[in-house]
């Protein structure tokens, strides 16, 4: 029986969302820590971290037509699919290359669930409350993602434990999609808009560029504290314990601040909240400079930072959904879905280099200092708006 009212598919696409980022969430640690016991450099184990981004971005390109031709279920239900299949790969053959490929195999899959269920959430949202329904969708993210690194202590077990955990529950997450009515974005039409593809992707970088800003600061701070920071903690010290402890610090962080800042981006705006915490965080993260041999301290750190900037990427799309009308949405989450995606393999690139070169707060003042970056963007979107509407 399939099932068509709003709250069970808003409902279904959060829990979808949750169990996705389950999925990435143990994936970058977990094989970042396999590789560093096999031996592999820093800069190596950053790069292959990028492969999962490097899918992202090969898909970005060509998903906006299937979903607009099929609609958004067929999409969704095809990148579970595959997702589950390249999960059960991966522990069949430990091998960088291998993994690499499988790892950009799960990107492309991963880009099709969150392409289509933003698109989804976004245009059935209002205006009045997109920042809340957003906030959801990242607060469901993020659970997902922060409880993935809790697999790494799976590893003592077995090695293929954590992958078919995830494989299971990305298959049983299909079963509840299955049930869902399919349904097709919007064809409304802007006789003054842009014709084609291109010409979309003007219009959007050109009316919301800086909204897609903070896709790219997400997926670089993510992509580097859960693909280099493992690496950069062993070498400082940290056990894997610790490690364990602290990605899911900053993730629960985000958890427990997504919502309020959803509802005050309602409220207050979406660029003034963003610009508040990016500013926030960075300090959070040039503080961990000082204390990244107090644990303690550190968890706290942690904590305080996820809350900052763990909305980062679900303000951006809300942002970006009150500046495009309705028909640009798919190409803006598609052009969202790249930024996020150049976010996340040059975060890990950045991440890796620098460890091998500064060590000592390497991850921290790379993250920091690109929040610092973010927040100079928005002044200057700022200026350029006003002088558009003058």
């Amino acid at each position: 029986m399939k099932e068509n009212r709003p709250g069970y598919r808003f409902t279904m696409l959060i829990v979808m969302v949750a169990i996705a980022g389950f999925a990435q969430g143990m994936l970058l640690p977990l094989l970042s820590i396999m590789l560093e016991e096999a031996g592999v450099s820093s800069s190596l184990n950053g790069l292959n971290a990028t492969a999962l981004y490097i899918g992202v971005l090969l898909a970005s390109p060509f998903i906006e037509r299937p979903v607009r031709t099929f609609g958004y279920k067929p999409v969704i239900t095809i990148g579970l699919i595959v997702m589950t299949i390249s999960l059960l790969l991966l522990p069949l053959w430990t091998f960088f290359w291998f993994w690499f490929v499988v790892r950009m195999v799960i990107g492309i899959a991963d880009n099709m669930v969150h392409f289509a269920t933003q698109v989804w959430i976004t245009s059935t949202s209002t205006a009045r409350n997109r920042g809340r329904n957003i906030s959801i969708y990242g607060l469901a993210f993020g659970l997902g993602f922060g409880s993935g690194p809790l697999m790494i202590n799976l590893l003592m077990i077995a090695e293929w434990l954590p992958f078919v955990i995830s494989a299971a529950l990305t298959f049983i997450t299909w079963i509840f999609v299955s049930r869902l009515v399919n349904e097709f974005p919007s064809e409304e039409l802007d006789t003054r808009g842009p014709k084609t593809t291109w010409g979309r992707y003007r219009s959007v970088v050109k009316l919301a560029w800086f909204s897609l800003l903070p896709g790219f600061a997400y997926g670089y701070l993510e992509a580097s504290l859960h693909g280099n920071y493992p690496v950069y903690a062993l070498r400082s010290g940290l056990s894997i314990d610790q490690v364990s402890l602290l990605l899911p610090a900053f993730v629960v962080g985000g958890l427990i601040t997504q919502i309020p800042l959803g509802l005050a981006s309602d409220k207050f705006g979406r660029k003034i909240i963003l610009l508040s915490i990016a500013s926030l965080g960075s300090v959070c993260f040039f503080l961990m400079i000082a204390v990244e041999h107090s644990p303690s301290i550190l968890f706290i750190l942690f904590i305080a930072g996820g809350g900052c900037v763990g909305s980062l990427y679900s303000l951006g799309v809300a942002y970006m959904a009150d500046l495009v009308p309705t028909h640009l949405l798919p190409t803006a989450n598609v052009m969202m879905a790249v930024s996020f995606g150049l976010g996340s393999i040059t975060g890990p690139l950045i991440g890796g280099w620098s460890i091998e070169l500064f060590e000592h707060g390497s991850i921290y003042y790379s993250i920091g200092g690109m929040l610092i970056l973010l927040v100079g963007a928005g002044f200057l979107f700022r200026h350029q708006h006003e002088a558009q509407t003058i």
